[in-house]
């Protein structure tokens, strides 16, 4: 299990984006923000990282090899309720699908965004 969620800075991001050039861009401007990033390629590394360390925000791409980004919210809200989760994806459909339904009170950024509106996006999720 994890740090009691309370016990965790309010700026830890796990991020999970399995393109590249993506991730890197995230990272970055997360980083500018002063938040703290951990980025994986995929869900399943993303999620052994998680079982061993506290995060307050999970941003994770929802169409991803070995565990897609659904999954990974799935398993990841078992082991901390109070995790923030915020989904990153071109494909907004693949979320309102009810057979693969996300975590309740997940958000949404649909791709293609500009960096700053995603840096605004987390700032909000993570004042509530």
């Amino acid at each position: 299990m994890t740090a009691k969620p309370s016990s965790v800075p309010l700026r830890r991001i796990l991020l999970a984006e399995d393109d590249e050039s993506m991730r890197g861009f995230l990272v970055k401007a997360l980083q500018k923000a002063n938040y703290d990033v951990v980025a994986f390629e995929n869900g399943e590394d993303a999620f052994e990282r998680l079982k061993r360390e506290p995060f307050t925000l999970l941003l994770t791409d929802i169409v991803m090899p070995k565990m897609d980004g659904i999954e990974l919210a799935r398993r990841a809200s078992e082991i901390d309720p109070a995790l923030k989760i915020m989904f990153i994806t071109g494909f907004a459909a693949v979320v309102l699908n009810s057979d693969n339904a996300p975590p309740k009170d997940a958000r949404v950024l649909s791709k293609p965004f500009h960096l700053k509106d995603l840096v605004r996006e987390v700032d909000r999720l993570l004042e509530t």
